[in-house]
């Protein structure tokens, strides 16, 4: 839950008393009589919502709301102006300013509690996306955490798995959601010994045993949200290793019976494995990468996903140059 107060300004103190009474049973609440004052406590409470009057004697709300829009310590306050001012070119300008909703003085109480709960959802919305995000980034990055990969390798099969599912028809959603999942589906190799995923040389067959745990153990883990985007990442982590013809793992799936996020990924993450270099190996030019692919197709890849593939390989290249342009500038993500 989101939890924080909401910033009232107003100069006339009889306002603040009918938004204090209407409001201070559900929320904690701050107040300003001025501008000055609203843009000082805004900055220094990061309220997580601004009620702001318009007609002030020493600034307007207007300029206020630009002032906290341009600075980056406030940018991100939801703004709603409370104004006796009611013509259209008022309210537009206050939209323009950058408030998010206008309501015309005499303050409703049941249309102020409204209006204040649909903004902060909004707020809440973001905040939770942001964290599952965050929480994407450090997932995806754990389970490279001692590999031997660099960690733009999940970012840029990321962008390959969404462009591969956008073409292969899938839609908006959960292409987006295919991009997002791809960066956790190694995220089960953080059990996995650190002498073996970072031996140089070819896994014994025990020690490829052990390895190949990691799919099984990334689904544990992402499985414990109910979120949609780690209920698909842990499909991917357990079923990114199946093969199309059945002799993957770790359950021996068969054709369509491999989810089909994992099919794209299973693509996704072979192309950018050959293409990379490892400490093992040299990157493979990619006509012989290509080649690999197709006649992979059928056996260990999906053939309508190698087709997909095929289909926006240019964008595949392009977005190859420039993640491989961050990883030379040494940035991780």
């Amino acid at each position: 839950m989101v939890t924080g107060p909401i910033l009232i300004v107003d100069d006339e103190p009889f306002n603040l008393a009918v938004m204090e009474v209407a409001l201070s049973d559900e929320y904690p609440l701050l107040f300003a009589r001025s501008g000055t004052d609203a843009l000082a406590v805004a900055i220094k409470q990061k309220p997580l919502l601004i009620l702001l009057d318009i007609q002030m004697p020493d600034m307007n709300g207007y300029e206020v709301c630009r002032r906290l829009k341009a600075d980056s310590r406030t940018e991100g306050i939801p703004v709603i102006f409370i104004s006796g001012l009611s013509d259209v070119g008022d309210e537009k300008q206050g939209f323009a300013a950058g408030g998010v909703d206008y309501i015309v003085k005499p303050i409703s109480r049941p249309i102020l509690l409204a209006r204040v709960n649909i903004h902060l959802s909004l707020v809440r919305a973001s905040v939770l996306d942001k964290s599952h995000r965050d929480a994407i980034h450090m997932l995806g990055d754990a389970g490279h955490f001692n590999d031997a990969d660099t960690g733009v390798h999940i970012w840029r099969m990321a962008a390959y798995a969404g462009l591969i599912a956008t073409a292969y028809g899938l839609d908006a959603e959960q292409c987006a959601l295919i991009e997002l999942a791809a960066p956790m589906h190694d995220t089960g190799k953080i059990g996995i010994p650190h002498a073996i995923l970072k031996k140089p040389g070819k896994l014994s067959a025990d020690e490829w045993e052990v390895m190949k745990t990691h799919s099984k153990m990334g689904h544990d883990i992402l499985s414990q949200s109910d979120a949609p985007v780690f209920q698909m990442a842990a499909q991917i982590a357990m079923h990114h290793h199946e093969r199309w013809d059945g002799s993957g793992y770790p359950s021996h799936l068969r054709g369509a019976e491999i989810p089909v996020a994992a099919r794209v990924v299973a693509l996704a993450d072979v192309f950018d494995a050959l293409t990379m270099r490892r400490p093992y190996k040299e990157a493979w030019p990619l006509e012989k990468v290509l080649a690999t692919i197709k006649e992979s197709s059928g056996s260990h890849f999906d053939p309508a996903v190698v087709q997909a593939f095929e289909s926006v390989l240019p964008r595949i290249c392009e977005a190859k140059e420039i993640w491989d342009s961050k990883e030379k500038a040494g940035d991780n993500i």
